[in-house]
């Protein structure tokens, strides 16, 4: 499980997180078997939950700390820098079990979501009760295990103790942060109206800070960083984060869903009030905004998810969201160039702040 520090080798840096991540739910299989098939099959989604992915969260924790101490590691810290690393990855696999049952989502990375494989589980068995009711508990019940074991993960890495405990700390505000911002998310969506501000303030809690700042956080405490290169991380983390999400709310909209592994238009069905959305609906003349707006969140045909990626194309919103993106990019990297940080790390960095704002996944 060896991780290159010198040369960036990114497609082996996922392979041993996923390895890290895999081995780790092993160990927890081994203990929890003795419970019985119903704690096997919850385990075994816990595998689906962290096979794939891009680990963008990882790596920024890898680079975090790379930021701050570039010495050379033996196998031994390595490892316990790839369990570190695993915690932000089953802090995101816990938001997205849930996040996929908030939103209806029947699929995830191309596979039944879990509370979809649950429901299924419970109407082929003609178990009683209801097979959604269930579907829905083993969701809640998966991501809070998710959420448990990564808090497990970095407390047990094998890291010094005393830069365990700092990162520790970034961590709970992580989780407090994504926990709040997709409740305000779900508020949003439940009054039917969102403007760019409020749009911006759920990006920036429920995605930006948790999927690129923070991981920076974590990873720079591990290696002993002071509290100036914190401040350095998040002026470039932050608008990166930001500028990442924004991508995410294009390809929510106008992503190939052969890529994605979701389907046509998604965020529109599930009528999330994205910045995209905000801006279009601004834009839009009165008669097509109220025909965007009343579209939000009900079942639509490819035609009807084709006339709304037109009515927002048409409104501007996605160009002055593609301009949205390229500053905010530009303003994170320019601020990585002024930050105290390991050379490895700047050059490091700005390619994975291109992966995060460029991808078509």
């Amino acid at each position: 499980m060896t991780v290159p520090h010198a040369a960036w080798d990114t497609a082996g840096f996922r392979t041993s997180v996923e390895s890290t991540l895999l081995d780790f739910v092993d160990a927890q299989a081994a203990w929890l078997a003795e419970l019985g098939p119903d704690a096997d099959r919850l385990v075994a989604h816990a595998r689906t939950s962290v096979t794939g992915g891009k680990r963008l969260r990882a790596a920024f924790c890898w680079w975090g700390h790379h930021a701050i101490d570039d010495a050379p590691l033996d196998d031994a810290a390595q490892t316990a820098l790839l369990r570190a690393c695993g915690a932000l990855e089953l802090l995101h696999a816990s938001a997205l079990v849930h996040d996929d049952l908030m939103d209806a989502s029947d699929t995830r990375r191309g596979h039944p979501s879990t509370h979809r494989a649950f429901e299924r589980l419970h109407r082929e068995q003609g178990w009683r009760g209801g097979a959604v009711e269930y579907g829905a508990s083993a969701a809640i019940l998966l991501g809070d295990l998710l959420l448990s074991w990564s808090d497990e993960l970095l407390r047990t890495s094998g890291l010094p103790a005393e830069r365990v405990l700092e990162a520790l700390r970034f961590l709970d505000l992580t989780r407090s942060e994504v926990v709040t911002g997709q409740f305000l998310d779900v508020s949003a969506q439940a009054r039917g109206t969102a403007d760019v501000d409020t749009a911006m303030t759920v990006l920036r809690y429920k995605s930006a800070k948790y999927s690129i700042e923070r991981p920076l956080h974590v990873g720079a405490a591990l290696g002993g960083a002071t509290a100036a290169q914190v401040s350095d991380l998040t002026r470039f983390g932050l608008p990166l984060g930001e500028a990442f999400q924004l991508r995410d709310d294009v390809l929510g909209v106008f992503g190939d869903p052969a890529a994605t592994g979701k389907p046509a238009g998604d965020d529109l069905v599930e009528g999330k009030r994205t910045v995209l959305v905000a801006l279009a609906l601004d834009a839009l003349p009165p008669e097509q905004g109220r025909r965007l707006d009343a579209a939000l969140g009900t079942p639509l045909d490819p035609d009807q998810v084709a006339e709304l990626r037109d009515l927002i194309s048409a409104s501007g919103a996605l160009a002055q969201l593609e301009q949205v993106i390229e500053h905010l990019t530009g303003t994170a990297l320019g601020a990585l160039e002024r930050a105290e940080v390991t050379d490895s790390a700047r050059t490091a960095l700005a390619g994975l702040a291109e992966q995060a704002t460029q991808r078509t996944v």
